[in-house]
């Protein structure tokens, strides 16, 4: 075999590629692994496609790599892309690639990410995330190593749409990223490629500060189960769902971190005949839910109630939206509740008025969970309204969302309840708004028109909040390069990164 080197770095990185399969191998065999948890399954953690589960966006991160990524605090850092640069008043973003090879050894340049950012944008149509990245006008490669992505409107959260691991820049020959997924029947190792195939400069002494991740994925219990048995130093992805199970007591002090992140909790109406197609008992039920008693329930600080669909105290809140209904007893509330399913039911002659009405919700099964149903079927029952658990998902009334925000901005949370999508009960009022907010230029014009279309969907009722998601980790004081972060995001290498 003849290879044609056309500089020194051809040749080191020619000679890294060479020796990575033994250096890989070498690297496996040290001690001083770390071991991650990831809470999810083996079906989903390495999942090849595009809608990516918590446990699949850490393993994609650490495998596959955008034009950029986030690290430990939540930061954009350059990926692919050496440096950025926005221009046109935030309309336009030129990326610089940084200097390499794709895994294949074809020339990582701007022709070649072009065609694979296109790719991996037009996988994701028809979801939520292709509707936040419809603002991308066009992408070009102006010259080899510069790419423009064009925008039909500024938006100012564009790099932190490109770092999600569902952007990675996926080529033929293996992965993007910084670290190499090894699996077989005994474990699942995640190792990193030597500097040069990382971007970064060559240095002899490398190994000395990284260390392997022995990969676990399992579910809540078995995962805080590998973490008291001191099996595993870190547990990610953990809910509400498996929070209860979590040991609170002295030994445990310290080691659970808390995540807060902006998103949505809360129910989404997903039929629109029967009880729930009245907008005025739909309003009924959001109003007669005692929020803070269905989160006291689990006694975590900070975390807060709200009645807005989208989070409260998003970065430039220009507090034209309050919260519902907080000059109004629970008492009271309830009693208007209750008299509108009583009118609802003397209108349609649904059901016995001597018994209660039954309504399904569609949720995840877990300790955590159950607590939650409980707490408020018994609510419910205040209102005659007997709140079931759906068997099917696609048979439900109501449908739990606990999803974490993209990005902090009124746009990410009106996406989610877009009419084509087709996810439960829209408003068609509430997207033409949302369409005329994103073509503004002025930040306080489009800031107006989004709490428009804020109070639009509020008013429409199709989703009645509860807070914003919550997120759990369990972290040894041993391992170094976990923070907390508004993402609720971990990513997986630098939790192997030893400090210098």
């Amino acid at each position: 075999m003849s290879v044609m080197l056309r500089s020194p770095q051809d040749f080191l990185r020619t000679i890294a590629l060479l020796l990575s399969s033994a250096l890989l191998a070498a690297c496996s065999d040290r001690e001083g692994a770390v071991d991650v948890a990831l809470i999810g399954s083996e079906e989903s953690a390495y999942t090849d496609g595009l809608r990516l589960a918590a446990d699949a966006q850490h393993v994609r991160a650490a495998t596959q790599s955008g034009l950029v990524a986030f690290n430990g605090r939540g930061e954009i850092v350059p990926a692919l892309a050496e440096r950025w640069v926005p221009t046109d008043q935030g309309q336009s973003f030129f990326f610089r690639l940084r200097e390499g090879a794709w895994p294949n050894g074809e020339e990582l340049n701007a022709a070649s990410a072009r065609t694979a950012l296109l790719t991996a944008i037009g996988q994701l149509e028809n979801t939520s995330l292709g509707r936040d990245l419809a603002v991308i006008e066009d992408i070009r490669a102006m010259t080899d190593r510069v790419l423009e992505v064009r925008l039909s409107a500024p938006e100012p959260y564009l790099l932190q749409l490109l770092a999600q691991p569902e952007l990675a820049l996926r080529q033929p020959g293996g992965g993007t990223g910084p670290m190499i997924l090894q699996r077989d029947d005994e474990r699942t190792l995640l190792m990193f490629k030597p500097p040069l195939d990382r971007g970064e400069p060559m240095q002899e002494d490398w190994q000395d500060y990284v260390r392997d991740i022995n990969i676990h994925v399992a579910g809540s219990q078995d995962a805080i189960t590998l973490f008291n048995d001191g099996e595993v130093g870190v547990v990610l992805g953990g809910d509400l769902g498996g929070l209860p199970l979590v040991e609170t007591g002295p030994l445990t002090t310290g080691t659970l971190r808390i995540d807060s992140p902006f998103g949505l909790f809360g129910l989404l109406v997903r039929q629109e005949s029967g009880l729930l197609g009245d907008s005025g008992v739909r309003e009924g039920i959001a109003m007669a839910i005692d929020r803070e008693r269905l989160l006291a329930e689990f006694n975590v600080s900070g975390w807060l109630p709200t009645t807005r669909p989208v989070s409260p105290g998003l970065p430039g809140d220009p507090g034209l939206v309050a919260e519902r209904w907080s000059d109004q007893l629970m008492a009271d509330r309830r009693d208007v509740a209750r008299s509108r399913v009583r009118a609802w039911r003397q209108r349609s002659g649904e059901g016995n008025p001597a018994q209660l009405v039954t309504m399904s919700i569609a949720m995840p099964q877990g300790a955590g969970w159950d607590t939650l149903f409980n707490n408020l079927a018994l609510q419910l029952a205040e209102i005659d309204i007997r709140l079931v658990r759906a068997e099917a998902r696609n048979q439900a009334d109501l449908l739990l969302i606990d999803r974490i925000a993209r990005y902090p901005a009124p746009r990410w949370f009106l996406n989610q309840f877009h009419c084509s999508l087709r996810r439960g009960l829209c408003s068609e009022e509430v997207d033409a708004l949302v369409e005329e907010a994103v073509a503004q230029i002025d930040p306080a014009q489009r800031a107006t028109l989004m709490a428009q279309a804020e109070a639009e969907l509020t008013l429409q009722n199709v989703y009645i909040p509860l807070a914003s998601p919550l997120r759990w980790s369990l972290v040894r004081g041993s391992v170094d390069g976990y923070s907390a972060n508004a993402n609720a995001f971990h990513p997986l290498p630098e939790l192997a990164q030893i400090p210098r």
